[in-house]
């Protein structure tokens, strides 16, 4: 018995120690991990910080095409302690330097600063290089600064082994003071219990009472008193039971006739109750025969749900391929307006080449006359005025064209962009939408067609631009291709107010309108009044779809025939997801 309660001690002690154990090992576990949070928000910070240091400088030699000064950069930047790997690339996604330790970026340019981890403990920041010329910003490149675990490591080493330290002093010292205070508190006294007890007499219970010294008031001086109870109790039972046994006897004999008077009463009982045995066999026949009935009717049941079922998923195969489909024609709706728009601008773009070519030859032309009578010492001065005013003539009508297919080509460039890209930015709302206006001017070059924007300059939003592009050049092209046909000319205001944190678009023409039956259908899919012509009906429900899905807003229409159409657009100004 001694065996059992020094392994009912050890146990306990066991336990608690594997607890203390189990929560030390847990906050030393935090402590190191904070420590590792802490020290590596440090690093990117300072890699954050390096942005400032030299971005300025490796911006304008990206600029300038000077690789081996960017390159040098690069090898300055592999100098710095927290710096294991460096990444530099031009506005293509081409490696201009990479160095170090260094993950394989993916093609797109980089928009944005951005933190990111990677396998193997290495980390990175990421940000772009803008250029500002002529008050245009532009992206030249992106820089990846890479650091990596054993940084981090090498700055808390000397705090880690001192947390793991501290934890096993502890642990050690408080193991010590468990065992020497379990053993004197509770494996020796409940040893001395335990081997009194187990000379306990049944035949003699009076002397197997229990003596231990215990010092304080505790469980097991309680456990002695209540063990010692227990005896007096057995003994006052014992005297109880003999007396009860005698009354016991007395009561057996009583019980006897009581038997003979019960034997009586079932032979009588039995005789009703195979009657009502009769009864109940007869009711279970004509249950068996209900159960038949509900069971065929039930396999009938299950029949038809089957039959349900198998309808229910051939409609719902159905439905899906109408979505695949009808998803396929929305995506192809986009494109065919990316593609008109790269037509019209191609268009446009030509004319001021075309003048810029033919400027520049005759400048060649004219240099090379000017050249000539040079050489032969036949320069006059009214000769060489006359060069140099031709020259300055042609100089600037080369400035002229080219500086307006270089506007064209970066309208054409933000609009193509935003149409093909799905993510949001905080940009002007107003002259977002002149660069949309300026993309389809070859649109509206087939006929006399005003278009007013009416927006407030300051007017900042926070959506994807592609959506508002979108929005635009469908109502836009609709008035053109619906309201203006067969028409020369045409007047179309589009109206941009603020409202509270609401963006209020209130766009009009005065084409020929549609009656009230078109107009309950406008917003439907595959819905068009030029079917068979071209049209595919999805460019207004493309358009009710961005602004009450995508911007989270309203639109309405107005219209009767002869009276132009009017759309009524609503959103927040800053979209939170």
């Amino acid at each position: 018995m001694t065996t059992v309660k020094t392994g009912l001690s050890r146990k306990l002690l066991t336990r608690v120690l594997s607890v203390y154990f189990v929560l030390t090992l847990i906050v030393t576990i935090g402590q190191i991990f904070t420590e590792y949070l802490s020290t590596k928000s440090h690093i990117e910070g300072e890699l954050r910080t390096l942005k400032n240091t030299f971005s300025t400088s490796l911006t304008r030699a990206i600029w300038e095409l000077n690789t081996p000064q960017a390159i040098s950069i690069a090898e300055g930047l592999m100098e710095l302690p927290i710096v294991e790997g460096v990444q530099i690339r031009d506005e293509n996604g081409d490696y201009i330097a990479d160095l170090g330790l260094t993950i394989e970026q993916p093609r797109q340019p980089v928009e944005t600063g951005i933190m990111k981890d990677h396998s193997g403990g290495v980390f990175g920041y990421s940000f772009p290089l803008i250029f500002e010329f002529s008050g245009r910003a532009s992206n030249v490149g992106d820089v990846t600064l890479y650091s990596s675990f054993d940084i981090i490591f090498g700055r808390i080493e000397v705090g880690v082994f001192f947390l793991i330290g501290n934890a096993i002093v502890k642990t050690a010292f408080l193991v010590f003071l468990f065992m020497t205070a379990f053993r004197r508190m509770l494996s020796e006294p409940l040893s001395e219990i335990t081997d009194q007890m187990s000379a306990f007499n049944p035949e003699h219970p009076q002397d197997s009472k229990i003596d231990v010294t215990i010092d304080d008031d505790n469980e097991l001086l309680q456990l002695q008193q209540s063990y010692n109870q227990v005896i007096d109790d057995l003994i006052a039972s014992q005297s109880k039971l003999h007396n009860a046994q005698k009354e016991l006897t007395q009561a057996n004999k009583k019980l006897d006739d009581q038997n003979l008077i019960l034997e009586q009463e079932v032979a009588k009982k039995t005789a009703s109750l195979s009657q009502i045995m009769l009864d109940l066999e007869q009711q279970k026949d004509e249950l068996i025969a209900n159960q038949r009935e509900l069971r065929q009717e039930n396999e009938n049941r299950r029949y038809i749900e089957d039959e349900l079922r198998k309808r229910n998923e051939e409609l719902a195969q159905s439905n899906n391929s109408l979505k695949m489909a009808k998803d396929q024609l929305v995506e192809s709706e986009r494109m065919a307006s990316l593609g008109g728009l790269v037509a019209g601008i191609a268009h446009d773009v030509n004319t001021p080449l075309g003048v810029s070519v033919t400027a520049a030859s005759f400048l060649t032309e004219r240099l090379h006359l000017v050249k000539s009578a040079f050489e032969d010492k036949s320069l006059t001065n009214k000769t060489m005025a006359s060069f140099v005013d031709e020259a300055e003539q042609t100089t600037r009508l080369l400035l002229t064209n080219l500086n307006r297919a270089s506007e064209l080509v970066a309208s054409f460039k933000q609009v193509a962009v935003d149409q093909t890209s799905e993510a949001e930015r905080v940009f002007n709302l107003n002259n977002y939408l002149h660069e949309i206006l300026q993309s389809l001017q070859p649109t509206f070059k087939k006929g006399d067609f005003k278009v007013d924007i009416s927006c407030p300059e300051d007017l900042q939003i926070r959506c994807a631009p592609g959506v508002i592009a979108q929005i635009t050049t469908n109502m836009l092209v609709n008035s053109i291709v619906h309201g203006f046909e067969d028409k020369d000319s045409g007047h179309i205001v589009l109206k941009v107010t603020q409202e509270d944190e609401d963006v209020l678009i209130d766009y009009a023409d005065n084409g020929r309108g549609m009656n009230a039956a078109s107009l309950d259908k406008l917003f439907d899919a595959f819905f068009t009044t030029k079917q068979g012509k071209g049209g595919s009906g999805l460019g207004t429900h493309i358009m009710y779809n961005l602004v009450t899905q995508t911007l989270k807003g309203q639109i309405e229409a107005e219209s009767e025939p002869g009276k132009g159409l009017r759309y009524l657009i609503r959103f927040p100004a800053n979209l939170h997801h």
